[in-house]
């Protein structure tokens, strides 16, 4: 028999493609679109997996503002951030931050929270770019559109 057929490959940054998605958030259930895109930027939707290394793809997300969010989540699911100073802690719901035009933070969130809490998690992070329209600055990159 030959061994090397037993051998298994693990990818490092020389034998690793990454490529460019584009999803379009449009009518998508936040959690699941979340989770879908969390598993490509980590790569794990790739028969070359490698749990250590960045073996995912970069993923564009347009019509964030779109977004649908199932039961009462539009009002009672709660943001918390801190301030720093004595007293400063803040609250904010998914309703108020689309009010603000800043809807891309509620996917970013959902998806930031579905990475792995380390230095490699921090990187696919950086994977990620939201927009809350239809239009991106990345058709250099001929980002090859997905559904998720």
């Amino acid at each position: 028999m030959d061994t090397l057929s037993y051998k298994t490959i693990s990818a490092n940054a020389a034998t690793i493609e990454k490529k460019w998605v584009l999803v379009d958030a449009e009518a998508a259930v936040l959690g699941r679109l979340a989770s879908k895109v969390a598993m490509v930027i980590r790569g794990k939707h790739k028969p070359s997996y490698t749990p250590h290394a960045d073996c995912g793809d970069h993923v564009v997300i347009i019509n964030a503002d779109k977004i649908k969010l199932t039961g009462k989540k539009w009002d009672e699911k709660v943001y918390t951030r801190h301030t720093g100073y004595p007293g400063g802690q803040r609250f904010n719901t998914p309703r108020r931050l689309a009010r603000a035009s800043r809807s891309a933070q509620i996917i970013e969130h959902a998806v930031k929270g579905m990475l792995p809490k380390n230095r490699l998690g921090r990187k696919l992070y950086t994977h990620l770019y939201v927009y809350e329209g239809a239009e991106h600055p990345h058709v250099a990159q001929n980002p090859v559109k997905i559904n998720l």
